[in-house]
């Protein structure tokens, strides 16, 4: 997930536009309920005509008012847990015992680091996540990072093993078939698709996943970086579930950890 710090005084000025409407229409294909601070030049299928939307967030969001966030219409979210073999997200109790509070239905994710086995990092984001009542299922965050730590590239071949074993730990211990998130470069480069029996949540802030993704079915479209949603004081990744309200229903009884 792409997050970065921004200024407090940037968030202001960007909250105040889209509580006003600086003076701009609302960006088209974003749903009305929230707003970006970059929109893209929609076309054709865009996020709004989707029902059911959410955020993903880590301790870059920081504070979050869950119950006005549910009250706008976040219906999902995906949480940060872990990062690597040994990096926790301080924010991630807060975020998971905040968004449980206000009745929206949370998974955790682990951000996966290419110095570590696959095995490594499940053992890992299992010490930190819970196996709790109504859980979403848990999620790898697979992309290439920027990091001065581990600059490692691995083949592709490695990329999807090491993966596949940290899916099938996670899987094993939590009994929910683990969704993996991606972006577009990294799909590309390592044949992502080569892994079966998952669901995807792909990122595709500048066009249609079935254009970006070439058709390849999807469960979550993360649509922008750079959201703006109520209860969230800056930017945050804003997603759309890829089918109906009843679609949406029915995969959460599916789904959601028993």
């Amino acid at each position: 997930m792409k997050s970065g710090f921004k200024t407090i005084l940037g968030f202001a000025v960007l909250l105040a536009l889209a509580a006003c409407g600086g003076g701009s229409r609302h960006p088209y294909g974003i749903p009305e309920q929230f707003n970006d601070a970059k929109p893209w030049a929609w076309r054709g299928t865009v996020p709004a005509h989707y029902e059911v939307h959410g955020v993903d967030v880590s301790r870059y969001q920081g504070d979050v008012d869950w119950f006005r966030a549910a009250g706008a219409g976040v219906r999902f979210a995906f949480i940060k847990a872990t990062e690597g073999g040994d990096i926790a997200d301080p924010q991630f109790q807060a975020h998971w015992s905040g968004a449980a509070r206000a009745g929206i239905p949370r998974g955790a994710y682990h951000f996966y680091y290419f110095c570590r086995t696959g095995a490594e990092q499940a053992a890992w984001f299992i010490q930190h996540a819970p196996r709790e009542l109504g859980a979403l299922p848990p999620v790898l965050d697979i992309e290439w990072t920027r990091s001065y730590n581990c600059p490692k590239r691995p083949d592709a071949e490695t990329v999807r093993a090491e993966a596949a074993a940290f899916l099938a730990i996670v899987h094993a211990y939590y009994g929910r078939t683990p969704i993996i998130y991606t972006t577009v470069d990294f799909w590309e480069e390592n044949e992502m698709w080569r892994l079966q029996g998952y669901e995807f949540w792909l990122r595709s802030v500048a066009g249609h996943p079935s254009h970006v993704y070439d058709g390849h079915h999807w469960s979550f479209w993360q649509y922008t970086g750079t959201g703006l949603a109520p209860g969230f004081r800056g930017q945050v990744d804003l997603n759309a579930f890829g089918g109906s309200e009843a679609d949406w229903q029915a995969w959460l009884a599916a789904r959601v950890q028993q």
